[in-house]
Parts: structure tokens; C-alpha cells; sequence
């Protein structure tokens, strides 16, 4: 009898077994934790700056990352300083955070900041005095102590609130931004 050179291989379901044919068992890896018995599929690394790894299960890593302390083994000094590094290089992401990407305008207000400025009915230019001037004068006006029972001015006043709220928010952030960046200035000069 001939031997028969058609592929077993039929599409979906498929006939044959997937990968090797062998049936042996796999190895797996244990949690590294002394005395667990789960598979060990978190890695999670022995030492800042270190290659090597410790291998947890879900619930063994979870315990290890609330323990975690980045700055172990470094003085208070060295601490300090390797905060202030890496708060100086994530800057740029700090800084424009508060952008909203891609976002209306001249690329200084967030889609949300716009929406705001649009319901005081202010341009996209405005600073935040005129902000304030605007907010109050809305505010007064459909203040539901001043038209008691009016629910369209109590639906306005809520909106000119939220709005105040949003602007309020990304100014301080703006200035939280500008003030850590000035404190960073004399450190570079500093240095140079």
C-alpha cells in the first residue's frame, strides 16, 4: 500500500493537534513567595535599577508593589535628588498636560476650557480677571435666590457654575506648572 502524502491540516476544526506532537508536561515557574504553590507569572524586580527579577503569583505581586519603596537604600539627600531628576525630565509632560492635545483653539485651552469660555460667553483669548468679572455678573443674574421658581435660570446657574469651575481648575494648574518651572530655573543656571 502506498503511503498516503495528503496533509491532515483541514482548516477549521482542525484535525490534528496544535504545536509539537509531543504530549510531555510543561515546566512552569512557581511563585518565588516561600510556602505558595501558584504559578509564578508577575515578574517584579529584586532592586531599582537591576535585571534580575522575582516571579509572584497575582496575589503575592500585589502584596510585593504596596511594600515597594523606590527610594530604599538611599539617603534622605540622594532621595531628594533623584526625585528632583526625574521630576525635572517628566517636565515636559507636566507642562502640557493641562493642553488637552489637539484640542480647539490656539492650542493653550483644552476642548473643555472652550466650552466653558463659550458659555460666559467669552472669546478663547480671555484672561482669567475677565473670567472672574464674567462669572459674577452671569451668576447674579440667574441666581436662584434672585428668580426663585425659575428652573431655566437655576439650569443656567448650574451651567455658569461647572464652567467656573473647569476654568478655576486649569488656572491653578497653569500656575502650579509656571511656579514649578520657575523654581527648576535657578537649579539649571546653577549647574551651567
Amino acid at each position: 500500500m502506498a503511503r498516503s502524502t495528503r496533509s491532515q491540516d483541514w482548516g477549521f476544526p482542525r484535525w490534528r493537534g496544535y504545536g509539537s506532537a509531543s504530549s510531555s508536561a510543561t515546566q512552569v515557574r512557581m511563585c518565588d513567595r516561600h510556602g505558595c504553590d501558584q504559578p509564578g507569572d508577575r515578574p517584579a524586580p529584586k532592586s531599582p535599577n537591576s535585571p534580575e527579577r522575582w516571579y509572584f503569583c497575582e496575589t503575592h505581586a500585589g502584596e510585593y508593589n504596596r511594600n515597594w519603596n523606590y527610594f530604599e537604600g538611599l539617603s534622605a539627600e540622594e532621595a531628594a535628588a533623584r526625585e528632583a531628576s526625574e521630576r525635572r525630565d517628566a517636565g515636559g509632560f507636566a507642562e502640557s498636560k493641562h493642553h488637552g492635545w489637539a484640542g480647539p483653539g490656539d492650542g493653550s485651552r483644552s476642548r473643555d476650557e472652550m466650552r466653558a469660555l463659550e458659555a460666559l460667553g467669552l472669546e478663547a483669548d480671555a484672561d482669567f480677571d475677565s473670567i472672574k468679572l464674567a462669572w459674577r455678573r452671569l451668576a447674579k443674574a440667574s441666581h436662584p435666590d434672585i428668580k426663585p421658581g425659575d428652573a431655566d435660570a437655576a439650569k443656567r446657574f448650574q451651567t455658569i457654575q461647572a464652567a467656573y469651575e473647569v476654568l478655576r481648575s486649569a488656572e491653578e494648574r497653569r500656575a502650579a506648572v509656571n511656579s514649578a518651572t520657575m523654581d527648576d530655573e535657578p537649579a539649571k543656571t546653577r549647574g551651567a
